[in-house]
């Protein structure tokens, strides 16, 4: 699974979120800007740079690490040590953030990146170690659910789906990490599975019968306001029994009205309808 990917995508659509891993929020977390590094000279890339909106910040390195790699403490100081050294004049100072999906999968020997380890300038985030996915935030979930696998990635996939069915931003990534865990599924099988097509067509159907609500309530009020201006202010009961008009009715009463001269001629044309 390209984990990579999937956390790229989420922390270019939300910055923000990978401070929802940390105890404190950095000032202007918000505005943040997150960035993928490659230092040339080495050929080594950083999973993530979050750089801070002025120079007197905080910039957070960020690597995203799902296989044992005996050497990646050593590797990330190469890489910060490299781009802080070009790249000084864009922040006050750095921490750095690494994301597990569990403790295995850390490498066994810390000597030499101990203290920093302890005094939490580089900071270690287990994903199996955040809750359960139906009981964090929809951002926290998504990494979590990046490590679930079988029926158990299906079920809090549809969770998630549930929670977010006016999001298609959120949609679309739950596919995406359903995707690379069901290899041998294409894309439309997978949303068919999830039922995503049947939650969009359902949100649609909903905003479309909202919004021809919301226009039947404007043009009610456009024939009261004509009615008004025409005949002078309805009283209360009468604006209320054209209130109560279906919606074809009230289209003719907004032709009729052009013949009236009276309230008589509203009462009289109410009457029959």
């Amino acid at each position: 699974m390209r984990r990579d990917s999937i956390f790229y995508q989420l922390f270019r659509q939300y910055p923000a979120l990978l401070f929802e891993l940390l105890p404190q929020l950095p000032d202007r977390a918000n505005e943040y800007i997150f960035e993928s590094i490659e230092v040339k000279e080495t050929a080594f890339r950083i999973d993530g740079v979050f750089i801070p909106p002025d120079p007197s910040g905080i910039i957070y390195i960020c690597e995203v690490q799902f296989q044992l790699d005996e050497l990646l403490y050593e590797r990330m100081m190469s890489e910060i040590s490299i781009y802080t050294y070009r790249n000084r004049e864009r922040f006050a100072n750095w921490q750095a953030v690494v994301i597990y999906p569990t403790r295995t999968v850390e490498q066994s020997r810390t000597e030499m990146v101990q203290e920093l380890l302890d005094t939490g300038r580089i900071r270690r985030i287990y994903l199996d170690e955040l809750g359960k996915v139906e009981e964090l935030p929809t951002g926290l979930g998504l990494m979590v659910l990046t490590t679930l696998e079988g029926d158990d990635a299906t079920t809090q996939a549809r969770g998630l789906i549930d929670r977010s069915l006016e999001r298609a931003d959120i949609m679309n990534l739950i596919s995406t990490i359903m995707v690379y865990k069901f290899s041998n599924l294409s894309r439309d099988e997978v949303d068919a599975m999830l039922g995503i097509e049947l939650q969009q067509t359902r949100v649609y159907q909903e905003a479309k019968a909202e919004g021809l609500e919301i226009g039947r309530q404007q043009e009610k009020a456009l024939v009261i306001k004509q009615l008004n201006r025409k005949l002078g202010n309805l009283s209360p009961q009468v604006q209320a029994r054209v209130l109560a008009l279906e919606i074809d009715r009230i289209e003719s009463l907004g032709e009729a009205l052009l013949d009236f001269t009276s309230g008589a001629d509203l009462e009289a044309w109410l009457s029959q309808n």
